[in-house]
């Protein structure tokens, strides 16, 4: 990231399939910010007023010219170096509006005083939207993971400012035009450009902020919410372990590793990057892994053709590497991919399967956002417990087994705030369920289920007595 002066600030953007840093862009100053805040404030009330179906039919209106633009989609394709995701993460916003639609109906509906432990009082809840939100985006799903914040606030009937990352910007001036067009939704939304400095700004101006990121920025995140004394919302790193049992079929559960692995390169915060297997098919299940690993192609030269894309952020690679090195020094064995490869000056790497790995290894302690597949076997079911709770993290978790049955028992026992049971990485496509961040990888209110929409209301309560008020008298 280059630098110019602190007024006029110009970062430029790497491209992850050429590695040319070929986009500059001008990061949002601190002035423009609060005059972008003031704005939304003024356009908030009139937002609130709205029912919520009326939002979420300008919404649904917004989400109709973000499926159809090309310019934002290819703004995205050339952010990410992938097609098919970036496709995938615009048409999502239509689904994700109908979803929070329903939840907002609940939420809304008119509520009947209840009787409170004073016989002559009654109360019920106004719930009140924070006026702007902010929320700073990750890089690797730049629009959808944003959107798991952006859309239950506006629904609430919050206004929202969101500054994505420095490292997928293209897509926010196309993203910008659209809402435009729309100025109802304008009015109360605006995305602007800027690094870590820039969401400094923004905390300072916003009432409620939602992060997704690092456990190293989010500590910055959260005491600079602190000083500002606005509530922070936070998802953080991970480093999701899977526990197969002796009971599970070793290749279907290869096939399921696989996938949860190696989904967007590795670069999602529920990707599986620890493997505990009993060690009775641990060699089927490795063999049957390995096989399938050596089966992944990039999406090189052919965007639309292979599996996974190039890693987005360059510095990634640098920490893949640092891992493998760190394994291979301390004894584990690469049984396939390993290598980051160069291909027209992106950075790729294949599925990377290890085998005698322990916790004395980077790769299975930090988080490496990348398809790394470390394997560890076990004897004890406990024991595959205990090393899968040995962790600074508690994202989430899976467990494959014979059963359900049995894949619940194990999961009852885990420290994270998902279980997928019987599958890997359900949190990537179902957002129902409430759940809260274990250790490091998170902090606030649940972004999933009923509570992903209440997090932006103050709850205020409206006491009434029905009864014979009573004088000072009373009080003697």
């Amino acid at each position: 990231m280059n630098t110019a002066n602190n007024k006029n600030r110009i970062l430029q953007a790497r491209n992850p399939r050429t590695g040319e840093m070929d986009y500059s862009f001008e990061a949002t100053g601190e002035e423009e910010i609060i005059s972008i805040v003031a704005d939304l404030r003024k356009g908030q009330p009139a937002w609130a007023a709205m029912s919520v179906q009326e939002r979420a039919g300008i919404l649904a209106d917004w989400a109709d010219a973000v499926s159809s633009s090309d310019e934002l989609l290819q703004a995205l394709v050339t952010d990410t170096g992938r097609y098919f995701i970036a496709s995938a993460e615009l048409g999502r916003l239509s689904t994700m509006v109908q979803d929070w639609l329903k939840i907002g109906e609940t939420i809304f509906a008119e509520q009947i005083a209840k009787q409170s432990s004073a016989p002559t009082v009654t109360y019920k809840h106004q719930l009140v939207p924070f006026e702007v939100v902010g929320v700073i985006g990750p890089w690797n799903f730049p629009f959808l993971i944003t959107l798991i914040d952006l859309v239950p606030a506006l629904m609430a009937g919050s206004a929202v400012v969101v500054k994505p990352s420095e490292i997928t910007p293209r897509f926010i001036a196309p993203l910008q035009k659209i809402l435009e067009q729309i100025p109802a939704l304008n009015a109360v939304c605006r995305f602007i450009e800027g690094d870590g400095q820039t969401g400094q700004d923004l905390i300072k101006h916003v009432d409620a902020l939602c992060f997704t990121g690092s456990v190293k920025t989010g500590k910055i995140v959260y005491q600079s919410g602190a000083e500002n004394f606005i509530p922070i919302y936070a998802e953080l790193g991970g480093k999701d372990p899977v526990i197969i049992t002796e009971n599970a079929d070793p290749k279907d559960t290869a096939k399921i590793v696989l996938r949860a692995s190696v989904q967007a390169t590795g670069q999602a915060c529920q990707s599986i990057e620890r493997v505990y297997i009993h060690s009775s098919i641990a060699e089927a299940f490795t063999s049957e892994l390995v096989r399938l690993s050596e089966q992944v192609e990039i999406n090189y030269p052919d965007i639309y053709e292979g599996h996974i894309g190039p890693l987005i952020f360059d510095k990634q690679a640098d920490i893949i590497q640092s891992h493998l090195k760190d394994a291979e020094e301390k004894g584990a064995e690469i049984l396939c991919g390993g290598l980051i490869e160069q291909h027209g000056g992106g950075l790729w790497i294949l599925p990377t399967v290890l085998k005698n790995v322990d916790h004395s290894m980077l790769t299975m302690t930090d988080e490496t956002f990348g398809p790394i597949i470390p394997i560890m076997t076990y004897t004890d079911v406990n024991e595959a417990i205990q090393l899968a709770n040995d962790t600074q993290y508690g994202l989430s978790a899976a467990v494959l087994a014979g059963d359900r049955v049995e894949a619940e028992r194990i999961a009852m026992h885990l420290d994270a705030g998902a279980i997928s049971i019987q599958d890997c990485g359900i949190t990537a496509y179902v957002f129902d369920g409430e759940k809260n961040w274990f250790k490091y990888s998170g902090t606030g209110a649940s972004r999933m289920g009923q509570m992903g929409m209440v997090r932006f209301f103050r709850k205020k309560v409206l006491y009434t007595q029905s009864g014979e008020t009573q004088g000072i008298d009373a009080m003697g």
